[in-house]
């Protein structure tokens, strides 16, 4: 198969958790995948874990980052196919913790990231009339919770933008929302307010592997062409 042919997919925040999970996934079911964070040295051990996977260093809160990487690919490669827009921060407190650099971080990850990227993405999905963005929303974009109002709130963007996304897209355009539960990753280690991480701790109890969330955008970008799956909320059984 030429390279022109092969399906790329761009994963953003796949050094970890769910988005190594997705890229890995995505690389074996036959799609050049850029894996693309900020810490290169798991990008690194990733892409050898797997053909197929080119890592990326990135940060999307750079929004002139995210357009050269995607341009560069699209020049290389004549095409990009799938963003999967799942970077995103967790370091959750009460409101009244005061912790306004953390939320000024989730915002900008969470919120203007996936923007920047959706931005970088749209003019070739326009031009190519295909193209498919698949965001990690969240459980948190359904309910919220103490400790969790600003990462709910960014959650809820991440599903308002993309569903305001889906109803402006062309129709050879897909694009699906994810909403994970309790999912095994690295996102509570980012807490560092003690009364968020003691509630998390108890929260994350029950959790299901990153490589089933994988599977779900799995399943909605291997569906025809015309088939849109809009949205799936993924969480453990003991999740209520």
């Amino acid at each position: 198969m030429n390279e022109h042919d092969t399906p790329v997919a761009l994963v953003t925040g796949a050094s970890s958790g769910i988005g190594r999970a997705v890229a890995h996934r995505m690389a074996t079911d036959g799609f050049h995948v850029l894996a693309a964070a900020r810490r290169s040295d798991m990008l690194a051990e990733l892409a050898r874990t797997r053909p197929g996977i080119e890592p990326v260093t990135l940060d999307v809160t750079d929004a002139d980052a995210v357009r050269v990487v995607v341009d560069d690919v699209v020049s290389r490669r004549g095409r990009i196919d799938v963003l999967v827009a799942n970077a995103g921060v967790m370091p959750l407190s009460r409101l009244d913790a005061g912790l306004i650099e953390e939320w000024d971080r989730m915002v900008d990850v969470n919120v203007r990231g996936l923007l920047y990227s959706i931005a970088a993405v749209l003019p070739h999905f326009t031009r190519q009339d295909r193209g498919h963005v698949v965001t990690m929303a969240s459980i948190g974009a359904h309910e919220v919770s103490p400790t969790a109002a600003v990462y709910c709130g960014t959650k809820f963007a991440a599903w308002a933008i993309t569903e305001g996304l889906r109803q402006e897209s062309a129709p050879g355009i897909r694009v699906t929302t994810i909403s994970p539960g309790v999912v095994e990753s690295e996102l509570a280690t980012t807490i560092s307010d003690p009364v968020a991480q003691a509630v998390m701790d108890e929260y994350r109890r029950d959790a299901i592997a990153p490589e089933a969330i994988a599977d779900a955008v799995a399943y909605a970008v291997g569906q025809p062409e015309g088939v849109d799956v809009s949205e799936m909320i993924v969480r453990p059984t003991r999740q209520r």
